[in-house]
């Protein structure tokens, strides 16, 4: 990173090989973007601190680990009030099925993706879970038929 917090084109190309493989040794990555191992290793720490690498994962396949459907879930609550939201955030983050929980814009107050074995299962978790967070009012379900498209790779720009 420049010293102005701006990315220029080596750490643009150090994200794309580490968005692509978390795991590459730094000999390895400091070959591809055309740097010494220690002017590469350097970079990738400023990254790190700076917050724009956040950490690294493995990517489990989603089936394969027993749930392969998806549940996108909108959720409407009774108030907006800031304590009523705050005590929603609080408890859907304890249901491991969720996946992602996002506060929208529009009719619904958040949208959620929940991982499911199949509909029985997301039955249990909407009768169980779902309604019974703090403030639900409305809760509606759409079962995702086929993924087209998932990415994990961000576009990441100057």
């Amino acid at each position: 990173m420049q010293d102005n917090g701006s990315l220029d084109r080596t750490d643009r190309r150090i994200l794309h090989e580490l968005q692509h493989n978390g795991r590459l040794a730094n000999s390895a990555l400091a070959e591809r973007v055309n740097l010494s191992e220690s002017a590469c290793l350097r970079r990738v720490r400023r990254l790190e601190e700076s917050g724009m690498l956040r950490g690294y994962v493995a990517l489990v396949d989603q089936s394969k680990a027993g749930y392969p459907d998806n549940v996108f879930v909108t959720i409407t609550l009774e108030s907006q009030q800031q304590t009523d939201l705050a005590a929603f955030e609080r408890e859907v983050k304890e249901l491991p099925e969720v996946m992602e929980c996002h506060m929208m814009s529009g009719e619904a107050d958040y949208l959620l993706r929940v991982i499911v074995r199949d509909a029985r299962d997301y039955e249990r978790i909407h009768s169980r879970f779902l309604t019974r967070l703090p403030g639900v009012d409305r809760v509606h379900s759409s079962f995702a038929l086929r993924t087209v498209l998932k990415r994990t790779e961000l576009p990441v720009r100057g």
